[in-house]
């Protein structure tokens, strides 16, 4: 695929046909891209579920505590996608200001990681003041040991993928991660149980795979970016040392609410794990099966957010007022329709989900039991959840990010883990309470995002800034 293609996509877009097109094109890598992240995800889910019930609760409070944090950080990062595209929007060939945002996006990345570093290498205290079990937090800050060291190379491919993705050249993205679900699998499963030579590193072993396989796999995308004929011509990693001050703090004020946002909602529904340890350990690992098949779903809404926002950018930066209409409602009917469709599948088959993470024997009825309870909720709330996360999205391709930040707060906390709380423990719903705060949550935050994309043109946020 060569520079040309680019333009052609845009102009291809000029109706509701060519916007489908053209959405679908840079959407479906990016959509499994996500699965295959996730897959990885759920790969590391199975192998602790096969070391035990109490492993797999450690590592899922392990994983809570990461994700506010490390998506808080990502979403500082994520700032950069937005900007190379308008950049890319104004001028196809913006060399100089896509590669400096670049170069800013991996400071804000180094930025970022310290201080998370010196957090989750803490990770136990923290864990036991949060109310969890003496024994589980001990275990999940091993975990923690060896997952910590993920942040870094996990943070830089993600400034990568920003960068392919406003070229609108994702493919690269899909065949790397195809290729980390292999190599995730092979290298968590040895280092858990000490196969091919290597020693049984148990819980810690898990958390250890990941992060070498995110070492891999940025080193790889880098490769690719420095010798791949349509990406070298923008020198990404020449002068990585020299500073730009002023776009980097533009890209932090751009990105903290971005990151705030999805810190937000991350940290809900870390707390909601917590909530459920606080309720029994057979909850909590319930808690995170059923979680784990809602974020499966989630990728390919996550993936048409991270489509329209650069479509939406590019058609700010030509102050293309149709493109910007076409491109927010095209990504927004196939998110919400897409989780519509899973939302059924989860109502269906509940029991054959859960039993892709839990075996099928007596040790373990009480948590199948309890995870199939908890997808009825899931499914309630999938169509909440592509709704919100697509119309983040398009509200970002405006660089519209502190409003939706506000919308994130109110409906997460207020609603989503404020009701969680009172209904599980105010009204003794416990598990399925929390559930239900969450899928409150999510109702408000996507009716929030929808008014706001709908009245952009009385708002300002067109005019001010294209």
């Amino acid at each position: 695929m060569n520079a040309s293609a680019g333009i052609s996509s845009n102009a291809s877009a000029r109706t509701w046909r060519g916007e489908l097109r053209a959405t679908l094109v840079l959407a479906w890598p990016l959509v499994l891209s996500n699965l295959t992240t996730a897959i990885m995800g759920a790969t590391d889910v199975v192998l602790m579920g096969w070391l035990g019930p109490r492993q797999l609760a450690a590592s899922a409070l392990g994983l809570n505590l990461y994700f506010g944090l490390g998506l808080f950080a990502l979403g500082i990062v994520v700032s950069g996608s937005p900007m190379m595209a308008s950049a890319l929007g104004r001028r196809t060939h913006s060399v100089r200001e896509v590669r400096r945002t670049f170069r800013q996006s991996l400071w804000l990345a180094l930025a970022a990681t310290v201080p998370l570093w010196l957090l989750l290498w803490n990770a136990e205290p923290i864990i036991r003041a949060l109310g969890q079990e003496p024994g589980l937090a001990a275990q999940a800050a091993i975990f923690l040991k060896g997952y910590m060291w993920i942040v870094l190379p996990w943070l830089a491919f993600q400034a990568m993928r920003n960068f392919l993705s406003a070229l609108e050249r994702p493919g690269w993205i899909l065949g790397i991660s195809v290729l980390g679900i292999a190599l995730n699998g092979i290298i968590s499963w040895a280092l858990i149980f000490g196969r091919l030579g290597l020693p049984a590193l148990g819980i810690f072993g898990g958390g250890l795979g990941s992060s070498i396989v995110w070492l891999i796999l940025a080193l790889l995308l880098a490769l690719v970016i420095s010798t791949d004929r349509q990406f070298r011509r923008f020198h990404l990693f020449g002068n990585l040392w020299r500073p730009d001050w002023r776009r980097f703090r533009h890209l932090f004020r751009l990105g903290l609410p971005i990151g705030l946002a999805m810190g937000f909602e991350t940290i809900v529904f870390g707390a909601a794990a917590y909530l459920m340890g606080l309720i029994g350990a057979a909850s909590l690992a319930a808690h995170a099966v059923a979680l784990q098949v809602c974020i499966v779903t989630f990728m390919v809404p996550l993936g048409l957010s991270q489509a329209v926002t650069v479509r939406v950018g590019r058609a700010l930066g030509a102050k293309d007022r149709g493109g910007i209409t076409r491109a927010g409602w095209t990504a927004w009917f196939l998110g919400v329709g897409f989780m519509a469709v899973m939302a059924l599948i989860i109502w269906t088959v509940p029991h054959q989900l859960v039993g892709i993470f839990i075996a099928s024997n007596p040790a373990n009825t009480e948590v199948t039991n309890l995870a199939v309870s908890f997808l009825m909720f899931a499914a309630a709330f999938q169509i909440f959840d592509g709704a919100q996360v697509v119309g983040a999205g398009m509200l970002r391709g405006l660089h519209d990010t502190r409003v939706p930040m506000i919308f994130a707060l109110l409906g997460y906390w207020l609603f989503g883990l404020g009701g969680g709380i009172w209904l599980a423990f105010g009204l003794k719903w416990e598990g399925k309470g929390v559930w239900t705060g969450l899928a409150a949550g999510l109702g408000v935050v996507a009716v929030l995002m929808l008014w706001r994309w709908s009245r952009r043109d009385r708002l300002g946020l067109v005019s001010a800034t294209a």
